[in-house]
């Protein structure tokens, strides 16, 4: 064969074949018929399913229309019977490459968000600071999320609020559960025992309050001050007992710092939440509380009970009258964090769109003035200052652990 030729014939430009009507077919060259059936492997006429015949058929008028002027009659009959089926699925595949196109857009994905309620977790039983605080943000969150929010809070009290962490640890990165979490407890528990999530689980969206400890009694208790407790706690051993809001919180690890420094035995009683260990001083079945004073100053408007200080450097606003620890004698400075979180691994625009509506809520003055008159010390911590002050917190209660541990 000489160099540059085939031996593939090609048909007289006007020649028909005696089947079909194709260009070329006598001639030994491939008829657009040939070629539909190599490249899609169909034999119109032949017996085959019901989907396969269809595909055939859109196929071979998609093929008649291409083939222009040289189809036939036949061919292009075929053409018009099938020529709107085959646009529409050509404008099918269009708005299909268009719904890609916009998830791979930024925010395209997630245009709608929220489309579902939101889950907000809390550790702890109804009626405390925590549960509050999140209770009284709620509608304001719902309102800077637009689309029809819904935020609806779950308690999942337990275990210090290791049980509440878990679940936000947990659940599905969808930006649909969030949570609250409050220091020291989310970072002592997986420090004192192997607990069911880790702090770098989760991720801290904002903080909310920060506030500090203190000595709450009833107001019939013969303990009129700090020094009435130590004194007592020193004639009689494991006789006095203290709620907390469990084994690592910071009303436990007050408790803890209060007795090493007087140097005396207390006896620790756990509860679920701080509102279960003030309904139990309420009815004498124990004779401190430790909790924080943005619940033992809401508490005392309407409740028999008296706050024999409060755990920080400065008095605070919201019981200037009550001294500190550290006025008494004892150097005691304990507060908790109390912040909204999230699941690792959010999208990172449903993770934004979260944290401007948190931030445009928490300063509504509305919400605001809601914290203010129920004595919750605001401190207003956007993500990165939130997770360096958290990692701060870690460091300092790791080294204390491995000192003196709190859980023997």
């Amino acid at each position: 064969m000489p160099p540059g030729k085939s031996n593939l014939k090609m048909p007289h430009p006007h020649g028909r074949s005696s089947r079909g009507g194709y260009p070329g077919r006598s001639s030994g060259g491939f008829s657009p018929e040939q070629v539909r059936r190599t490249a899609f492997g169909c034999r119109p006429g032949r017996r085959a399913d019901a989907n396969r015949r269809r595909r055939c058929m859109v196929m071979n008028a998609h093929s008649a229309v291409q083939c222009g002027s040289s189809a036939t009659p036949s061919t292009a009959a075929g053409a018009g019977r099938f020529g709107a089926l085959s646009r529409g699925l050509r404008r099918l595949t269009a708005l299909a490459i268009a719904a890609v196109a916009g998830l791979a857009a930024p925010g395209g994905a997630w245009a709608a968000y929220p489309e579902k309620p939101i889950s907000l977790i809390v550790g702890y039983a109804a009626g405390g600071g925590s549960d509050f605080i999140v209770r009284s943000l709620a509608p304001f969150l719902e309102k800077e999320l637009g689309n029809g929010a819904r935020v609806i809070v779950m308690n999942r009290p337990g275990a210090g609020g290791e049980i509440g962490f878990a679940a936000i640890a947990d659940a599905a990165p969808d930006g649909y559960t969030i949570g609250l979490i409050n220091s020291p407890n989310v970072v002592t528990i997986p420090i004192e025992r192997h607990a069911r999530f880790a702090l770098d689980r989760l991720d801290p969206l904002y903080n909310l309050v920060d506030d500090p400890g203190s000595f709450v009694v009833h107001k019939d208790s013969p303990f009129k001050s700090l020094a009435d407790v130590a004194a007592f706690a020193k004639a009689n051993p494991n006789n006095v007992t203290v709620g907390t809001t469990g084994i690592g919180s910071d009303d436990h690890l007050a408790m803890l710092m209060f007795q090493r420094l007087t140097q005396t035995q207390l006896t620790h009683v756990p509860f679920p939440g701080s509102a279960d260990a003030h309904r139990a001083l309420l009815g004498r079945h124990i004779q401190v509380t430790s909790m924080n004073i943005g619940e033992s100053a809401r508490a005392r408007e309407g409740d028999p009970i008296r706050i024999l200080g409060v755990m920080t450097e400065q008095r605070s606003e919201q019981a200037p009258d009550v001294p500190t620890f550290k006025e008494m004698g004892f150097d005691v400075k304990m507060s908790s964090l109390r912040g909204l979180a999230a699941p690792v691994g959010l999208p990172p625009d449903i993770r934004a769109r979260l944290v401007e509506a948190i931030d445009k809520a928490v300063k509504h003055p509305e919400f605001q003035d809601l914290a203010r008159n129920a004595y919750q010390p605001l401190r207003l911590l956007p993500p990165d200052p939130y997770a360096a002050e958290l990692k701060v917190q870690e460091a300092t209660f790791r080294a204390i652990w491995n000192e003196t541990p709190w859980l023997k």
